[in-house]
């Protein structure tokens, strides 16, 4: 029966889910009448979802009356990060081996590409490299570049980050590290933050055939994840 305890609170979750997604994807948090707009609710169904989310710390309300994230996604998002590491590790040291370059798997966080893991190839004895937690703008680089064209179209977005949108992958060259090769490739799974695979190198060739290769890993973690 859709009238059922068991389907009233399925349905009550879903809301709740749902809220919290689209407060933490708003650039500035949401009122509640922004909340029942789109849930397509009464603005006192709203409400009592978004107290209920306050109340475990999962939002926040601001004095303008705007509901933003709250510090209880920060344990959620360790989380997550830990599972997306665990499921692209095997195949981020496959991929380093494979290509004999150095590949990191980066997010998206607070403007910025952020490196959660760094694989360096083994028995090369010249490499570039760089330290889990290194992290540059979103927009430079191969992978701050990826990390947008993860997500949505946005107006007046660059063009390089629609480019790599359409091909699947962002190549750059000495944005990030002078004289060095990047190539990224996005990956996007609802419920995840923005990601991608990224490769540095020195060596043009290894540049030039990377994309396939990563393009073939991120389906990869993808289809793990998703």
């Amino acid at each position: 029966m859709t009238n059922s305890p068991r389907a009233a609170g399925t349905q009550t979750l879903a809301r709740g889910l749902r809220a919290l997604q689209l407060v933490s994807t708003a650039h500035d948090g949401l009122n509640i009448q922004e909340v029942a707009g789109e849930l397509d609710v009464h603005r006192s169904i709203a409400s009592r979802l978004l107290q209920t989310l306050a109340d475990f710390h999962f939002v926040t309300r601001g004095y303008d009356g705007r509901y933003r994230t709250g510090t209880a996604l920060a344990g959620l998002a360790m989380g997550i990060h830990a599972t997306l590491r665990a499921t692209a590790a095997p195949v981020m040291q496959e991929l380093a081996a494979d290509l004999g370059a150095t590949v990191s798997l980066l997010i998206s966080e607070g403007g910025h590409a952020v490196a959660l893991a760094v694989v360096e190839p083994p028995g090369v004895s010249y490499l570039l490299s760089f330290k889990a937690g290194s992290r540059h703008p979103l927009g430079r680089g191969s992978a701050g570049v990826a990390l947008l064209a993860a997500q949505s179209p946005s107006p007046g977005e660059a063009a390089n980050v629609t480019e790599a949108r359409e091909q699947g992958f962002a190549a750059t060259f000495g944005e990030v590290e002078p004289g060095a090769y990047g190539v990224a490739v996005p990956i996007a799974i609802q419920g995840l933050p923005p990601a991608c695979l990224n490769l540095i190198t020195y060596r043009p060739e290894i540049a030039d055939r990377a994309a396939p290769a990563l393009l073939a890993a991120a389906a990869r973690i993808h289809s793990e994840l998703a």
